[in-house]
């Protein structure tokens, strides 16, 4: 067995997967929904900076954000459940296999990495006016270092199965990378080489406890590498059918009765009531949804512009609707419902009315952080143009993607 050719296999098959639905992803819709989202960022990060003076916590602010993405270091395998039975006897002879599973990793996640510290860099030169570009770019060595040690510590604490239990070492890495970052940025180089210093003494000490155990931990590797697969598919599901999702169910009693209670006991509110639920318990929809709402504020709080501020909320308002569409689907493997003895149409009215509630209440929730910022001409906009959105969105385009 060649374990490279086993990577490359593997990986060969993983970027088909991730290549086919990301195509489905970005179709014309969400690319332009995206290209606007990332201009008006862009936009108002610019008039943003432009109120800025040297007393703003750029190293503060810059230790939060990059100790988080410096800390979050997943591990990618491939590695499959047939595997705990056939490739465990030969675990001695992959060390090339998990080699390359580690490099990919890091190479992976480095794109996004020099992508933040590019778009920091208007933020340090804003604070740091005085500082060349050389110490710039040493901050970005610096980030790309600490990447590769907090690759490393991450799978050494795997297999070591959290030998400092499953947060403490987190923990520890999430401190000690943003004191790093801090005192770097600040120029306080003695505090920057102690927090480094004491970085690498965990790192080896996540070391020490993997090589003790002496093995792979193969179950866990495994689960969580099916754990970020099903991050993927989970929203890979928001455009196209995903068979590979697992659908989990929580309970939210309060939610449930609070959603059941307006509906009448009527065979013909079957749908209605067999949609909200959904809605409420399944781990794909309410947290979604609930983030969206949360983004979209913040967004109307923080952005300075009104016609920005307008703007994204009817982005967000988009983006939850389009959202809605997999509840379609979502059913679409219990044979049961078809017994129903209900037309299509009532499964298909019971969805829009639905959805047109949900946009009415985020319509709702956008407009009150306008009253917040005092912004009225923006609040009277957003609640009378998030109706007629509404409106379009659930009983124009909505039953147009369902026939």
């Amino acid at each position: 067995m060649d374990p490279q050719k086993l990577w490359r296999g593997r990986l060969d098959s993983h970027t088909k997967e991730m290549g086919r639905y990301l195509r489905l992803m970005f179709n014309d819709h969400f690319s332009f929904a995206m290209f606007f989202f990332l201009a008006g960022l862009t936009y108002n990060y610019q008039q943003w900076l432009a109120t800025l003076d040297s007393s703003f916590p750029t190293a503060l602010v810059m230790g939060v954000v990059f100790a988080s993405l410096l800390t979050y270091s997943p591990i990618r395998t491939f590695l499959r459940e047939a595997d705990l039975v056939f490739l465990l006897p030969a675990e001695h002879r992959l060390a090339s296999f998990f080699r390359s599973g580690i490099l990919y990793s890091f190479f992976l996640q480095v794109f996004g990495l020099l992508f933040v510290v590019v778009a920091f860099g208007p933020l340090y030169f804003t604070t740091y006016s005085g500082r060349a570009t050389s110490e710039f770019v040493l901050f970005g060595i610096v980030i790309l270092i600490l990447k590769g040690w907090n690759t490393l510590s991450h799978w050494w604490e795997l297999n070591s199965r959290f030998g400092m239990s499953g947060y403490i070492d987190p923990i520890l890495r999430f401190l000690l990378n943003g004191l790093t970052i801090l005192f770097f940025v600040r120029g306080d180089w003695i505090f920057a080489g102690v927090t480094t210093t004491l970085f690498f003494a965990v790192m080896m000490y996540d070391y020490s406890l993997a090589k003790k155990r002496k093995g792979i931990a193969w179950d866990l590797l495994i689960q969580k590498d099916q754990q970020r697969m099903q991050v993927f598919y989970r929203i890979a599901n928001m455009f196209t059918d995903v068979p590979h999702l697992k659908n989990s169910v929580k309970k939210r009693h309060w939610l449930v009765r609070l959603i059941k209670k307006p509906i009448p006991f009527s065979s013909d509110k079957t749908f209605d009531y067999l949609y909200r639920i959904t809605f409420i318990r399944s781990s794909d929809y309410l947290g979604l949804y609930i983030r969206l709402v949360l983004i979209g504020g913040a967004f109307v709080y923080f952005v300075p512009n009104i016609w920005m501020k307008i703007a994204f909320s009817f982005l967000f308002l988009y983006l939850s609707g389009f959202q809605m569409v997999t509840l379609w689907h979502h059913h679409r493997d219990v044979l049961w419902l078809d017994l129903y003895p209900l037309r299509i149409e009532s499964k298909r009215k019971a969805l829009t009315k639905w959805l047109f509630l949900l946009l009415i209440v985020k319509t709702a929730l956008l407009g009150l952080v306008f009253l917040l910022v005092g912004e009225l001409m923006g609040l009277a906009i957003v609640l009378v143009g998030g109706l007629l959105f509404s409106y379009f969105m659930s009983y124009k385009y909505l039953t147009k993607r369902l026939t």
